[in-house]
């Protein structure tokens, strides 16, 4: 079975904003089965540069589930305070 991940990248601009955004995300998840696999801060590029300093690794059980949850009214909702908090990008990947 193939899973499906959105790996975010990001670098937050108003700390509170991103608390916020943040408090609310995992409620958009549920539905759509994701879960949060891990989130970090980078260290160090040890190839290349990569603009961002932080990361979210976000599993779900389809692409098909990752797109209903970013195209959801629950998490579209959560965009200007995103966009506020943070700029950062969203891929989609399979394995």
């Amino acid at each position: 079975m193939n899973h499906a991940y959105v790996v975010g990248q990001m670098t937050v601009k108003n700390q509170a904003k991103w608390a916020e955004y943040r408090s609310h995300v995992l409620a958009t998840l549920t539905p759509f089965g994701g879960e949060i696999v891990f989130r970090g801060n980078q260290v160090r590029a040890l190839s290349g540069k990569c603009p961002h300093a932080d990361i979210v690794v976000i599993r779900f059980p389809s692409l098909a589930e990752a797109e209903a949850w970013h195209n959801s009214p629950a998490y579209q909702a959560l965009l200007p305070i995103r966009h506020e908090a943070a700029d950062v990008v969203l891929t989609t990947y399979e394995a």
